[in-house]
């Protein structure tokens, strides 16, 4: 039984940062288990539905006073965040849970090369050696059920990453012209995606309304969590925490969201184990980590 009592406040911020990767990691399977290819703007309209009013309620005071700046800013990351939202479903729908859990974890690599683009910034000699590492884990993770293509959903999955990699380098480099206030912006920018979603909606498969009717109780449970925990509360905690300690140890707690995602999916959804496909994971998991160390500023 844990003893509140001797939980420091540092410990308190690593355990709901940790709780946020573990909600992080589960996302995965979660979609999966409620998504298919022609439902999927369908669903993630009714999930950035439920999030958007969610936030609006947590925050509600503070919504009131939005600038033109926190709109143009929140529309653009809104954007970027339904593409990446778009890849990721679909390619959730493709491959294993384990398998894109590991795979979109090399935003934490991809994101620095990006930056090295956009500002000119020095990387050390290090970093492009973590990144081989990481890359060959993923070339591993795509053979792990034998000599083939890779399939569709890694791919996907693959872009998700990097399109991650440009929503964190947009947030970074435009948010330097003002001060916004994060809640402000974050509420348009899960706004604007949903906007994205019902727009295009009845373009690529099924409707919200035919989704939502046919999801079971279960289903709609599932997009709830979603919804609240992987996405409102993930938000609310990472902004309590960044104020009671390091961005570095920030991203080292979120950083085991990969480690997560295939823990649950090996347990829960029985993904394959095989000695290709560990050794490709262990290599993600090195590459990226050993990346994240080096990039980290101090």
């Amino acid at each position: 039984m844990i003893n509140l009592h001797r939980i420091t406040p540092r410990k308190s911020v690593d355990l709901a940062l940790i709780a946020v990767a573990a909600a992080w990691g589960s996302s995965y399977l979660a979609a999966k288990d409620v998504v298919d290819p022609d439902g999927v703007v369908a669903f993630l309209a009714i999930r950035f539905a439920i999030a958007a009013v969610g936030l609006a309620i947590v925050v509600a005071p503070r919504l009131r006073r939005v600038t033109r700046d926190e709109v143009v800013l929140g529309v653009v990351f809104g954007a970027i965040l339904s593409a990446v939202l778009l890849l990721e479903t679909f390619g959730i729908t493709m491959t294993s849970a384990s398998n894109a859990g590991l795979i979109i974890s090399l935003t934490i690599v991809m994101t620095p090369l990006l930056e090295r683009w956009v500002r000119g910034t020095k990387l050390p000699s290090a970093f492009y050696a973590a990144t081989a590492v990481a890359v060959c884990g993923v070339a591993l993770l795509t053979q792990s059920g034998g000599l083939a293509a890779p399939r569709l959903g890694d791919l996907l999955i693959l872009l998700a990453a990097a399109a991650r990699a440009v929503h964190v380098t947009a947030i970074a480099h435009l948010s330097e012209r003002s001060t916004p206030d994060s809640t402000r912006v974050t509420h348009i920018q899960l706004s604007t995606a949903l906007l994205v979603f019902v727009v295009l909606s009845p373009l690529t498969g099924r409707s919200i309304v035919h989704v939502g009717c046919q999801m079971s109780w279960r289903e709609w449970l599932l997009t709830i969590y979603l919804a609240l925990a992987c996405t409102v509360a993930a938000f609310l905690v990472q902004m309590w925490a960044v104020r009671r300690t390091s961005p570095a140890r920030v991203s080292l707690m979120l950083g085991t969201e990969p480690v997560w995602a295939a823990a649950i999916g090996v347990v829960l959804a029985h993904d394959p184990l095989t000695l290709i496909g560990l050794a490709g994971a262990a290599l993600v998991l090195v590459g990226t980590n050993w990346g994240r160390i080096l990039e980290a500023p101090g």
